[in-house]
């Protein structure tokens, strides 16, 4: 009997236990359209589970991989099944799927929710499991909670099924200790559990499959197959169009007879097994073509940045796009603030916030919550674009206020870089306070690297998060946005430089000093931005003696740079065949690259030449190339475009072994200080740029056994 509108909601809603059963139309009289919500919290903050749905038949199985709805699989193409993804709540994350049990086919007697965590991770780690259904006016109707999880990695929640042409609710709580795949084997589905490698043939394999069930269908042409995906997938259902064309594919019964059937099964291969590797989004290699009339057409952009007409206004505009940006994107929020001893969690940031200070309250540009497992971290936030540099007062204020209030930590943001040993921004800790505040910094570069990383070669959860991290980078990397990371060799570069073209710097002029701190910033930046755009790790090399301190370092460096002229630098990139040299001679305008290779343990000489100058066939001509032999000695040499006619002009006229090749390219290098187009900063980013693309690329990789050599001293 259905439900009268005169009782209170409240009064009906229902806390089952273990194995209970109860009519949805007992309690509400809208429950043709319920949502299920599942949640759950955890102790570190850093608990997850993803959601998924099977519609069972009579057998207990699932007619194919179509019944089951997961991340890969959002939503059926009629709407009868709906992954709205999760959301946080005020005590950990809550997982919503919309069912139309109206359009549910006649054949599916269950319609089983459950849940899974990733690489098996136990549900014992997490609290307050609980399934709740809600009817179409938004009012709950029952919820089940489950407090008996320990080392399970997947749990069914609970169940809707038919009983006389009526839908009821089972409370289940049965768990796995298999993972989705023991769940999913369960009824009836073949898969590959955490397959990381979703590579675009597989994506094409995907695609190719699902072309070939569109043949075998009988009755239903291609085109009315995309009718179905493209009207019937929600706008909240972000997922791909080869697993909403086979959700469709699957929705929608085909009559055919029974010996059609026996045929079809006797000659058909079995169904491929269902990829379940969490699909990540990144931006597309090659972008889309335009659909402006003429180059003059500017897209519109959600953080425009051309209006801004000054510091202060640069500032509130990046610091409120940046922080809001953070909220929205978990990977990405998580990502620059796990570095800040962050814990993960639920984060809200805010900004232009007054706290008290005295008799004037101060205002930090932003603040940084992130609440786990009821306790709160907290960091303010202060930012600088442009060349606009920290002021140690303002920062040394808001430490206080972050030591009184109990906050864990103030981040400064600005386009300088950090370096260890050499504070930007000198502040004074009063001992006698319990509680510790941590000062931390991040530049903009590191900001633009941890998205690129994300967007171009990892990848986000869905499209959204993908279109605002882009949105973010074209912000930060606009011309009137002021985030363009370290861009300015400082007040001493031009009086050094003269020293060193006058012969005139003298040994611990502590300018030198300052010199060569810019310059590790810029060699820190240009790894950032090589980083960022290849998706791999490169890190600069600092070699010194073992307990050396960074500041005896670069004092070393600059006593050298009073004797030579020259600023040395060495990057390793993930993947390359040795480390790539930087040297900048500031007394000639040069900056050579270099890099040096190891010999072949098998084959000749000449065939080792030969195999180099093929590699090395796009290189540019004037690359130069020389031979190392055994004992640290140099042999031939010569640029590439006199040795690729004669690569036998590269071995030695004795008995000297040969044990590797260095092969080095020099470019004349801007002098001013400053990110001008010809100054010296571009000038460096384009030389290295220059060096790894044409040469680094061409080498092969090292073998495993193979140690690659540093860039000599006489690079």
């Amino acid at each position: 009997m259905p439900v009268q509108p005169s009782i209170p909601w409240g009064d009906l809603m229902h806390d089952m236990v273990k194995g209970a059963n109860v009519g949805l139309a007992a309690l509400s009289e809208n429950a043709d359209s319920v949502i299920v919500s599942l949640s759950w919290s955890s102790p570190n903050g850093e608990g997850d589970a993803d959601v998924s749905v099977l519609l069972l038949g009579v057998d207990g199985k699932v007619r194919g991989n179509g019944d089951f709805y997961f991340y890969n699989n959002p939503a059926a193409a009629d709407g009868m099944v709906q992954l709205l993804g999760p959301a946080p709540t005020e005590n950990g994350s809550e997982d919503r799927i919309r069912l139309d049990l109206t359009a549910i086919p006649d054949g599916i007697d269950r319609v089983v929710i459950a849940a899974s965590r990733h690489q098996r991770a136990h549900f014992g780690e997490l609290e307050n499991l609980r399934i709740g259904l809600t009817d179409g006016s938004g009012e709950e109707m029952l919820r089940f909670s489950i407090t008996d999880a320990e080392t399970e990695s997947a749990f069914v929640f609970g169940e809707i099924y038919r009983r006389e042409d009526a839908w009821k609710f089972r409370a289940i709580g049965q768990g796995y200790d298999s993972g989705l795949a023991g769940l999913a084997t369960d009824y009836g589905i073949e898969i590959d559990e955490d397959d990381d490698q979703d590579s675009e043939a597989d994506h094409l394999q995907d695609r190719a499959s699902v072309a070939t069930d569109a043949t075998d269908m009988g009755g239903r042409t291609a085109a009315a197959i995309e009718t179905a995906v493209s009207t019937g997938v929600s706008d909240t259902a972000v997922g791909h169009r080869a697993d909403a064309r086979a959700a469709a594919l699957a929705s929608v019964p085909v009559q055919r007879s029974a010996e059609h059937v026996a045929a079809e099964q006797a000659t058909t291969p079995p169904a491929r097994r269902l990829r379940t590797a969490k699909k990540k989004v990144t931006l597309p290699k090659a972008p889309k073509p335009s659909l402006a009339e003429n180059d003059a057409w500017r897209s519109a952009r959600l953080f425009p940045a051309s209006s801004l007409k000054s510091d202060r206004e640069r500032e509130m505009r990046a610091t409120s796009v940046l922080l809001a940006v953070m909220t929205q994107v978990p990977e990405f929020g998580r990502r620059l603030t796990a570095a800040f001893g962050a814990p993960a969690g639920r984060m809200e940031t805010f900004t232009e916030v007054s706290l008290p200070h005295g008799d004037s309250p101060k205002r930090p540009d932003g603040v940084i919550r992130v609440e786990r497992a009821g306790k709160l971290w907290t960091a303010l936030v202060e930012t600088k674009t442009n060349g606009n540099a920290l002021k140690s007062e303002q920062i040394q204020a808001y430490m206080d206020i972050a030591a009184r209030r109990g906050y864990e930590a103030v981040i400064t943001l600005s386009n300088d870089v950090a370096l260890e040993g050499s504070s930007l921004v000198e502040v004074k800790t009063d001992g006698r306070r319990k509680h510790k505040v941590a000062l931390w910094h991040l530049s903009w570069a590191e900001v633009t690297h941890q998205a690129q990383l994300l967007i171009r070669h990892e990848g986000v959860r869905n499209e959204a998060h993908a279109w605002l991290l882009q949105e973010l980078l074209h912000y930060l990397q606009h011309d009137n946005s002021g985030c363009h990371g370290f861009q300015n060799m400082g007040p001493a570069w031009v009086p050094v430089r003269n020293g060193i073209d006058e012969e005139t710097l003298s040994p611990g002029d502590p300018r030198t000093v300052q010199v060569v701190e810019s310059w590790e910033r810029l060699i820190r930046q240009v790894c950032l931005r090589l980083g960022g755009e290849l998706g791999t790790k490169v890190v600069p090399v600092q070699r010194a003696k073992r307990g050396t301190d960074p500041q005896s370092r670069r004092a070393e460096l600059a006593a050298r740079l009073c004797v030579d002229g020259q600023l040395r630098a060495e990057i390793r990139i993930e993947g390359a065949p040795g480390i790539v040299g930087v040297v900048a001679d500031l007394r000639m305008g040069r900056l050579r690259t270099s890099v040096e290779i190891s010999a072949p343990e098998q084959g000749y000489p000449l065939s080792w030449a030969k195999k180099l100058m093929k590699q090395l066939g796009e290189a540019p001509a004037d690359l130069h190339v020389e031979t190392l032999l055994e004992g640290e000695t140099v042999g031939p040499r010569g640029t590439l475009e006199k040795l690729r006619p004669e690569p036998g002009d590269l071995l030695p006229k004795g008995a000297e072994r040969i044990s590797g090749f260095r092969l080095s390219l020099s470019k004349g290098v801007g002098s001013t200080r400053g990110n001008a187009e010809t100054g010296f900063i571009r000038g460096v980013d384009a030389a290295v740029d220059l060096f790894h693309s044409s040469v680094v690329t061409r080498l092969e990789p090292p073998r495993p056994a193979q140690r690659p050599r540093a860039a000599g001293a006489s690079a």
